[in-house]
């Protein structure tokens, strides 16, 4: 409950450190209850996030990055048919950091649906990585046991296993997405064309 508390404060407020405690989950709850458990608070939290910057943040955010979120508010509408790929492709390849599409998503009107299953997939690659890096931690019982063959060929393991949804989603949102047009001339910002 303690742990479950702290993560979702944590992502609450876009306080960064979600590594460690997702290393410190794959150590305590085990290599599958852990993954699951940070996704599910990744998303849920990250939610949190979103309904707080729809609540009280939209003018902040745009006051502070106003350039940064008409660029982004600009792929977000040349990518509108296939949205959702767009999301997944932000968390897998992130253009912008993590807390601010949290933050960003309800200024540029991303519906929170799709914005959780974006989070909730699009970051179980991350996730995956850091928990089972925490259970494998959990396991070593001296330094010697951290060179060890076994200890880095699970390594290797995990980071290869982590690069296919990558791979997949960068293969398809080649197919789908329009990430290199923008008019230059034109800002969109809060739903309004500046130039």
């Amino acid at each position: 409950m303690l742990f479950c508390s702290a993560y979702l404060y944590k992502q609450s407020f876009a306080i960064p450190g979600s590594s460690f405690l997702n290393i410190l989950a794959g150590a305590l709850f085990g290599p599958w209850m852990g993954l699951l458990l940070c996704c599910a608070l990744t998303s849920v939290g990250a939610t949190c996030c979103y309904g707080l910057s729809n609540v009280f943040g939209k003018k902040i955010v745009i006051s502070y990055f106003p350039d940064k979120v008409a660029m982004l508010q600009i792929k977000v509408e040349e990518n509108r048919s296939s949205l959702f790929f767009f999301l997944l492709f932000l968390r897998l390849f992130p253009m912008s950091p993590n807390w601010f599409l949290n933050l960003t998503s309800p200024i540029l009107n991303i519906p929170v649906t799709q914005f959780f299953f974006s989070v909730f997939i699009g970051l179980m690659p991350y996730n995956f990585i850091c928990v089972q890096t925490g259970s494998i931690l959990s396991q070593i019982t001296s330094l010697d046991a951290i060179f060890s063959w076994t200890t880095l060929l699970k390594m290797l393991a995990i980071a290869m296993v982590a690069l296919i949804p990558g791979t997949i989603i960068k293969k398809l949102s080649q197919k789908h997405l329009s990430l290199d047009k923008s008019d230059k001339n034109v800002h969109v910002l809060n739903g309004r064309k500046h130039n």
